[in-house]
């Protein structure tokens, strides 16, 4: 196949990939292509009947976020924390209840799920998105940046790598990246790689009618984070959070049932009469995961200075949630990111 050329490519089409596409059409530009691993779009957002097993929540402090949103026009609205949440230290101590402070600001989420904001970005651009093309190398020049995937050869003025560091470690550069580079991107943890989500649906949010928010948390659980996932309309009923990674090994049957014994002993019976049921375990996506997989349970450090510097004379770019100076791991941290990149 003959050699497609741009002016710029983003490889990558999760949410920072997404926002520099949309930035680059608000200047005018439209000479750009995506290209995309996965065989769909959204990255490490992603939505399944309704149940967020990505991204999910954004705070009131994350205003770039919260702007693009409303530019957009998609709803946001607060998570449910109403009636009583279930703290468990200690799998030999009694659950202990406590209820929130109604005047302590509730995380958000997107209303219709944060795929709704990647839908609605990438409508945009849809012709301008390659999925399954995977990089496998870029070699740069003073002429042109040719990238090659297995299945064809782009060249391009200027590359936004729109994904995270470890996986940029990955590609094979010509000439190589500096050794502080390479050493800041196979530090840098992957936000979310270690995660395993999961959701149930429910006819009706039973929980509820017993004074109880779905909020349950408890680290020696097999769920040590669970949420009301109800949608924005509230015709909807979902319970969703993070399951523990001592499952993983388990079978997908195996680790239900445990989930539903110990959810059945703070919810009651009902949550059995589930209407389906996801787990989504992020380190055996070969695009979120890296060989050297840690747990991380306290936030990491991100947006590493270096990402922030002029590599290959300001042409080669590199972003994603992970380099973002501010707020770095987050989704506000990927559109932070993806405005920047748009603006080098």
């Amino acid at each position: 196949m003959p050699t497609q050329q741009y002016k710029h490519i983003i490889i990558g089409a999760g949410l920072s990939g997404l926002v520099t596409a949309y930035q680059l059409q608000k200047k005018g530009e439209q000479d750009f292509l995506i290209l995309e691993g996965r065989d769909r779009i959204g990255g490490r957002i992603l939505t399944n009947e309704s149940i967020d097993l990505g991204a999910t929540w954004f705070q009131s402090h994350h205003e770039t976020l919260s702007n693009l949103i409303d530019e957009l026009g998609i709803q946001k609205f607060q998570q449910y924390n109403t009636g009583k949440s279930i703290f468990i230290y200690s799998s030999m101590a009694p659950a202990q209840y406590f209820e929130n402070d109604p005047n302590t600001p509730s995380a958000y989420r997107i209303g219709g799920g944060s795929t709704a904001l990647i839908k609605r970005l990438a409508s945009h651009s849809l012709k301008q998105i390659k999925l399954n093309q995977q990089v496998n190398s870029i070699d740069y020049n003073n002429e042109f940046i040719t990238i090659k995937t297995a299945q064809a050869t782009f060249q391009c003025d200027k590359v936004i790598m729109a994904l995270p560091p470890q996986l940029m470690s990955g590609i094979t550069f010509s000439p190589e990246v500096p050794t502080l580079l390479y050493e800041a991107m196979i530090n840098t943890h992957t936000w979310m790689s270690n995660a395993i989500k999961v959701g149930f649906n429910y006819r009706s949010p039973f929980w509820r009618d017993k004074n109880l928010s779905g909020t349950i948390i408890g680290h020696v659980s097999p769920v040590i984070e669970l949420y009301d996932h109800s949608n924005i309309e509230d015709n909807s009923y979902s319970l969703m959070g993070f399951m523990n990674e001592g499952l993983r090994d388990d079978t997908t049957d195996d680790r239900k049932e445990r989930i539903l014994s110990y959810l059945e002993k703070h919810f009651g019976s009902e949550v059995r009469n589930y209407t389906s049921y996801h787990e989504k375990d992020w380190s055996l996506d070969p695009f979120t995961s890296f060989d050297k997989l840690k747990s991380v349970y306290i936030s990491p450090r991100y947006g590493n200075p270096i990402f922030q510097q002029d590599h290959f004379n300001k042409r080669i770019i590199l972003s994603g949630a992970e380099t973002s100076s501010s707020h770095g791991g987050y989704m506000d941290g990927a559109v932070i990111s993806g405005i920047r990149a748009a603006g080098i």
